[in-house]
């Protein structure tokens, strides 16, 4: 059923945009009424493709005269069901400003559109020596990447997108276009508006330009896999490498069962024990007495096989049974469905939330493995379900709600980088409490009308049904 008054808003669009940017077409609808997660598709009722922030803003003062809703759309990797149109409206897809405006080599930032996925920024990164940081795994774009605050890989060292952003553009919901920062690298004035808006999730308004901190490619690099006999061994290794003060810039848990999902999968033969894959960043003298100072400390902690690379070809190998994962578990469960959690706690309670999920996966009979960026204290489980059986979904929500329960009475959080959008809602008054309230005046007083993302992140009632 077309939403009230399409013919008119249709009309209105185009007097803005070309036939080529504005599309009812079913397939195009279908594209962006789902993204990677469980959650099940919605279609939207238009789908937009602006190619500047003056569109956007008008298409943003549509959305208020007609009482539409409005999704921001990036490449649809998402986990959580944040650019699924429950509610129907218009998909504000970004794929056409995906531009690299302006590199700032000497000061070590980059101007970019939303739509720039990572691949492309740190192509054009390489002319100029530099790259950035955040790797979330899947190419997604920076937009995207921002309004979920992704991290992933590198965080333990480089830290997650918050920390790499210094302005943004925003459309609010009203139209109205404005900045959140400056290109100085610290500031004292204002309320931290960068803060606010990365992880908003489109909900408080939609990004059309980002200032972002990239970093000089490291002079050296170096890999490593490392075997143990139990998690808790990892992870304590983990724990005592940040004690001594080694700069790891990536550390990723893969437990005994995903060891053996890589080997089927890729054809290899790594040891099926819990594994760290470690990487180093620095200079070559310096980083020589890092990993040995590394191995004598894995040793301690019972290490039964560890392995170094360092040619590029060797340790994008390396890196690619972790990268692969996900298919891994794909390829080896036809016809069932992923369901990714991600929680995240204090390191030091790390080793016991993850054998308590391995213990909760095994006592639900489930199929699946953990990985984590160990380094900051955030894992995931990766879960294959049959979405066609309830009680199968029902023991996955189940899994998940436990091991969420168990992250917040310790101090953690219901989701550490994926975001909240549809799955982590129920979670919310539990983590925040009487902080929930404050964030929905916010989202309140910048969106009044509720039509930016609704249902997302920060939930609100709607004043009156839309559709």
């Amino acid at each position: 059923m077309a939403i009230p008054h399409q013919e008119k808003i249709l009309h209105n669009l185009a007097e803005f945009l070309t036939s080529e940017q504005v599309s009812v077409n079913a397939t195009i609808k279908e594209l962006h009424g789902r993204d990677e997660s469980y959650h099940a598709m919605q279609l939207p009722d238009i789908v937009v493709f602006p190619e500047t922030a003056e569109q956007v803003s008008k298409i943003m003062k549509l959305s208020q005269q007609y009482a539409i809703p409005i999704v921001p759309f990036g490449l649809g990797s998402s986990l959580e069901g944040h650019v699924i149109p429950e509610q129907g409206g218009i998909t504000v897809d970004f794929s056409l400003m995906n531009k690299v405006l302006h590199v700032d080599a000497e000061d070590f930032l980059v101007t970019v559109q939303p739509g720039v996925t990572r691949t492309q920024l740190n192509k054009e990164l390489k002319k100029h020596g530099l790259f950035f940081s955040v790797d979330p795994g899947a190419d997604a774009t920076l937009g995207g990447m921002a309004a979920t605050n992704a991290s992933g890989t590198t965080s333990v060292k480089y830290g997650v997108m918050r920390d790499q952003v210094r302005d943004l553009e925003v459309v609010m919901a009203d139209g109205t276009i404005i900045h959140t920062g400056n290109k100085a690298a610290k500031s004292s004035s204002g309320l931290h508006l960068n803060g606010l808006f990365v992880g908003s999730e489109g909900t408080l308004g939609c990004f059309t330009e980002m200032t972002l901190k990239v970093y000089g490619i490291p002079e050296f690099v170096t890999a490593a896999r490392a075997s143990f006999p139990s998690v808790k061994d990892a992870v304590e290794a983990v724990v005592s490498i940040l004690q001594a003060g080694i700069p790891i810039a990536r550390v990723e848990l893969v437990d005994e069962q995903s060891m053996r999902q890589v080997n089927e999968y890729n054809d290899t033969a790594y040891l099926e024990k819990p594994t760290l894959f470690l990487e180093f960043h620095g200079n070559e003298a310096g980083l020589k007495q890092d990993v040995e100072f590394m191995e004598e400390i894995v040793q301690g902690h019972a290490c039964e096989e560890i392995a170094f690379e360092t040619d590029t070809a060797a340790r994008n190998q390396l890196w690619e049974a972790r990268h692969t994962l996900a298919y891994a578990y794909i390829h080896g469960y036809p016809g069932k469905k992923m369901m990714v959690t991600d929680v995240c706690l204090p390191i030091s309670e790390l080793a016991n939330a993850v054998g308590h999920a391995r213990e909760n996966l095994e006592a639900l009979g489930l199929p699946g493995g953990i990985v984590g960026h160990v380094g900051d204290g955030n894992f995931h489980a990766l879960i294959m379900m049959n979405m066609e059986d309830p009680d199968e979904v029902a023991r996955a929500q189940e899994f998940n709600g436990r091991i969420v329960e168990y992250a917040l009475k310790r101090g953690g959080t219901c989701t550490g980088e994926h975001g909240v959008g549809l799955g982590k809602q129920k979670y919310q008054q539990q983590e925040h409490g009487a902080a929930l309230e404050v964030m929905e005046k916010i989202k309140r007083a910048l969106d009044p009308n509720n039509l930016l993302n609704p249902g997302k992140n920060i939930k609100v009632e709607t004043k009156e049904t839309i559709k």
